[in-house]
């Protein structure tokens, strides 16, 4: 037993072993070969390394924007002037990624808590008996007091007074000098991997040049300021119709980087996207066009609480910044070429398909490639009358298989040679 053991054990640690290999020379599957290995090839040369750029890792960058508007607007309503600065229309102020600017609004002055008639519309009514005491309506303004008010047909709200008219939007907008706004955006990227930080700020962008330039994407495309008329013109809107309803466009900053060069290489590039707001949108959205909210402007006047409520529509704008960072390294390089050299491994099994199942001399070609043995008559090393304690190797010419293994195919020659050896 213990002899047994220690004959494994040696067996293991000092013998090798390798496959068999048998040279199958046929017109038809070395041309098939070559053509699955050159694809291969080509998979790996082409789309792995240089489109994947499947040497190199990757690194998405940390990112932190600033925002800050310009630009004064100008209304005459009804005689009334006034003049709207970047506090009046920027919603929030705070200089975030994501804000509003507003370009079209519906002012209610002098709202204060009382009972007035709904607005027509929302709940008419003719008699007491229509409006239901205590309940209110999803799209209306206040709770309803079972008062049906002849004068206008409608129930009597308890709500701010008197209740908001919106159903006509002005149009133009009345703020159509928001076109000639411009944005600055400031923008920084970090990529902790590669321990590179970028600013949208890059070389030759100082204060100088920040004070006269505006983005261009031709003539100045690393500008960070931009005029708000561009922006919605770069995104397929007409300014004319965002401006009275609103709607939503996206500002992507696309950092896509090689570090493998000189980092200065590293630059910002912007794109605009129209979110929602078209006239013409045919999905969904076009059962709600546009973007507004509401916001109130709370006072004292003689010692009631009112309120100005004013219904805003603005332009929405939301900076995306999206970034892909590469450099070469080792160890992806490596991943890469060895599951490349894997797939070499597809030309072997599609050619012994071929060979085994396909040919003509399909059979003669599996008695080259298989090796079968009967245990019950294979003749041992005492039966030959040979000495157990040295090697012999017995060489066979593989074309001689079960007596008759000359093949009659011209376009194929399969020849082997293999070495038995006997302990």
């Amino acid at each position: 037993m213990k002899e047994q053991i220690t004959n494994a054990l040696s067996d293991f640690f000092f013998e090798y072993e390798t496959p068999r290999q048998v040279l199958v020379r046929n017109r038809r599957v070395g041309v098939v070969c070559r053509l699955i290995q050159l694809g291969v090839l080509g998979y790996i040369i082409g789309w792995v390394f240089i489109y994947e750029k499947g040497y190199q890792s990757t690194e998405t960058a940390i990112s932190s924007v600033f925002t800050k508007m310009k630009g004064i607007g100008y209304t005459n309503v009804s005689g009334e002037e006034r003049v709207w600065d970047e506090a009046d229309y920027v919603f929030p102020s705070q200089g975030d990624s994501s804000f509003v600017v507003m370009t079209n609004y519906i002012i209610t002055d002098g709202q204060k808590m009382g009972r007035c008639p709904e607005l027509h519309g929302k709940k008419n009514c003719s008699s007491n008996a229509d409006c239901e005491g205590g309940s209110f309506k999803r799209t209306g303004h206040g709770q309803m007091t079972g008062v049906c008010v002849n004068t206008t047909n409608t129930c009597e709200v308890l709500a701010w007074c008197p209740v908001e008219d919106d159903h006509k939007i002005p149009d133009p907008a009345l703020l159509m000098s928001a076109e000639n706004y411009t944005l600055f955006i400031k923008n920084s990227v970090t990529f902790p991997l590669f321990e590179v930080s970028r600013s949208n700020l890059v070389e030759g962008i100082d204060g100088a040049y920040i004070s006269k330039c505006l983005y261009d994407p031709e003539k100045a495309p690393l500008c960070p300021i931009f005029r708000l008329g561009d922006i919605v013109k770069l995104s397929g809107f007409s300014f004319e119709t965002i401006a009275r309803v609103g709607g939503a466009i996206g500002i992507v900053i696309d950092w896509t980087c090689n570090f493998d060069v000189d980092v200065t290489h590293c630059k910002p590039y912007y794109t605009f996207h129209g979110l929602y707001g078209k006239s013409d949108e045919k999905d969904r959205a076009k059962a709600s066009v546009g973007y507004n909210f509401r916001f109130a402007k709370y006072y004292l006047e003689d010692k009631i609480a009112k309120r100005t409520l004013i219904k805003v529509f603005g332009i929405r704008l939301d900076i995306i910044v999206q970034s892909l960072a590469r450099k070469f390294d080792i160890i992806p390089t490596l991943t890469a070429i060895g599951s490349g050299v894997g797939i070499f491994g597809v030309a072997t099994v599609v050619c012994d398909l071929v060979l085994l199942y396909l040919l003509p001399k399909r059979e003669f070609y599996k008695n080259m490639k298989f090796k079968y043995t009967d245990t019950q008559t294979q003749p041992d090393r005492e039966s030959l009358g040979l000495d157990p304690s040295v090697y012999y190797t017995f060489e066979a010419n593989a074309r001689q298989v079960q007596g008759t293994g000359q093949s009659n195919d011209r376009d194929s020659e399969a020849g082997s040679t293999e070495t038995a050896t006997y302990t």
